[in-house]
């Protein structure tokens, strides 16, 4: 992963309310939640929770997926742990007794 596409996640992640939904929707595990269970669990205007939905599927944090007439919006936690992994990717380096990991 590069700095780039790390810091656009991680900005998508900055905003309290997409943190709220990304953390609900991985709570909920890899089955998602429809965008109205979102709206009443978390009291997000519907404008405003589609915005933000919006931005975390651009930075490929969460997909959406239709069934019928009811759209789900899923955690995408290969990304999450590419995330993490970056992160954490240049753990002590240079001293290797220090790391923890």
């Amino acid at each position: 992963m590069e700095n780039e596409l790390a810091a656009k996640r991680l900005a998508e992640l900055g905003h309290h309310t997409r943190l709220s939904i990304f953390r609900y929707l991985v709570r909920i595990g890899y089955q998602g939640a429809s965008v109205g269970r979102i709206q009443n669990k978390l009291g997000i205007p519907g404008s405003t929770l589609s915005h933000h939905i919006n931005r975390l599927v651009s930075a490929g944090l969460i997909r959406q997926v239709r069934e019928s007439r009811t759209l789900y919006c899923v955690p995408q936690f290969d990304v999450l742990q590419e995330l993490v992994d970056f992160l954490q990717s240049e753990c002590c380096i240079g001293d290797d007794r220090a790391c923890q990991l």
